[in-house]
């Protein structure tokens, strides 16, 4: 994704295993999906990574010098594709958990509304 106009995924990794079986649909995704993906996103370091022995994922670094892995073992290259999409639309933020449900900067005195009041 795009923040001001600048994407912020740099780059991204693609780690597989020459034989092992968990990396047959990483394989097919670089000899299929792989190229077209480049080519339609020039702005975007695509480097591929043998790793003998380990299970495949795909890496992404992101200019805030975050990074994301997601394992990609046993998936078809189709499946692989969208998450290499889905690491290409994210910003590189850290996933925050929200302690409440309403979250405001200005919290109201008088509570949160709700439906079920009885005057």
């Amino acid at each position: 994704m795009a923040l001001r106009g600048v994407w912020q995924l740099q780059k991204l990794i693609v780690s597989y295993c020459d034989w092992g079986g968990s990396s047959r649909g990483i394989r097919a995704f670089m000899e299929s999906k792989l190229p077209a993906f480049k080519e339609s996103n020039p702005q975007l370091e695509v480097v591929t990574e043998l790793i003998r022995g380990q299970h495949p994922h795909l890496k992404a670094l992101y200019r805030n010098h975050n990074n994301r892995v997601v394992c990609v073992r046993n998936m078809t290259p189709e499946e692989i594709l969208l998450h290499a999409t889905r690491l290409r639309n994210a910003l590189g933020r850290k996933v925050v958990k929200l302690r409440t449900r309403h979250v405001t900067k200005c919290p109201s005195v008088q509570g949160t509304w709700t439906t079920d009041l009885k005057f």
